[in-house]
């Protein structure tokens, strides 16, 4: 099978048809696209969600700290404290294992997140370092990826493939300086600092919008898809509306890779009829966005250089390219 999250098609059909929910506390279940499970626990409800980091070398404990905790917070309320699970091959140094604990407990003090637990384990069943992230939030008011509706404006926040960036510029640090500088690689590392969208989740949440999901495997297009096919309907993007940083550009160019389908932790997907009044909203927050298409029926379609072609489910992240 090829690397990467398993197809929505397979997911849905092969691994979500034979999940039942046993408990009249869980209002939210597993299902394509959505970010988190949801428990009603009374006045508050309890968000949780879990992630592994895969595709990435370095900076995996932050980087895993922060694809968690979007996920609680593209459920519009913010993240409480995070279960760290290390797997670790017999070739790694407890000096590696220090370093990613030091990134873990550096990012959720950032986050005012607490590390609750976890587990730590040296196995020759990895190649290399793995590390897993469940993490949980509460709050009254949750929302969801399925709850976008006909006609909402499609709001990206952020930048297309800003996390894929980031890893690229990290693990393939060596063969990009015959293409940049020391410093503009140093510059592109750290875009790591703005891989959180907690902020923005809450920002959205208190705004009022329809549905909210986290960019990752899969990217920008990935995401979008992901969103029309948990709430039932379709989507119609204008790509060139997708914001995206000129270093991205340049590395997706040099990798041959398309920016729009990369891994995209830093960016939210957002559905609300008030596209443009949010948008305006997170300018004066100093939060990047902008509405890049509609949620509608019919065909999912994305519109590049003025061509209207048909949108398909997310394949292979395209980071597992190189």
């Amino acid at each position: 099978m090829k690397i990467g999250k398993l197809p929505n098609d397979i997911l849905k059909n092969e691994i979500l048809s034979k999940i039942n929910i046993n408990s009249k506390d869980v209002l939210v279940g597993p299902g394509v696209g959505e970010d988190c499970s949801i428990v009603d626990f009374g006045d508050e409800k309890c968000v949780i969600t879990t992630d592994p980091i895969t595709g990435a070398s370095n900076n995996i404990g932050a980087l895993s700290v922060h694809i968690s905790c979007n996920d609680i917070a593209s459920a519009g309320v913010k993240p409480i404290g995070v279960m760290v699970t290390i797997l670790a091959p017999p070739t790694c140094e407890l000096e590696d294992i220090k370093n990613v604990m030091d990134d873990v407990v550096t990012t959720c003090k950032s986050l005012s997140v607490s590390v609750l637990g976890g587990h730590t384990e040296i196995t020759d069943a990895v190649n290399k370092m793995i590390v897993s992230i469940t993490a949980i939030g509460k709050g009254r008011d949750i929302v969801s990826t399925k709850g976008a509706k006909i006609n909402d404006d499609i709001v990206v926040t952020g930048y297309a493939g800003l996390e894929g960036t980031v890893i690229i510029a990290s693990d393939k640090y060596d063969t990009l300086l015959k293409h940049f500088s020391e410093e503009e690689l140093e510059g592109i590392k750290s875009m790591l600092q703005s891989i959180s969208v907690v902020e923005t989740g809450l920002i959205a949440a208190e705004f009022g919008v329809n549905s909210m999901h986290d960019a990752t495997e899969g990217g920008i297009l990935g995401a979008i898809w992901e969103v029309g096919e948990a709430s039932e309907l379709s989507v119609v993007v204008e790509e060139d509306k997708i914001p995206i940083k000129n270093q991205t550009k340049k590395i997706s160019k040099i990798f041959n890779l398309d920016p729009y389908k990369l891994i995209s932790s830093g960016s939210m997907i957002i559905t609300t009829p008030r596209g443009e009044e949010l948008v305006s909203l997170f300018r004066e927050k100093g939060i990047n966005s902008a509405v890049v298409g509609k949620i509608t029926t019919g065909d999912n379609l994305i519109i590049k250089d003025n061509n209207k072609m048909k949108l398909t489910q997310p394949e292979s992240d395209e980071i597992y390219k190189i």
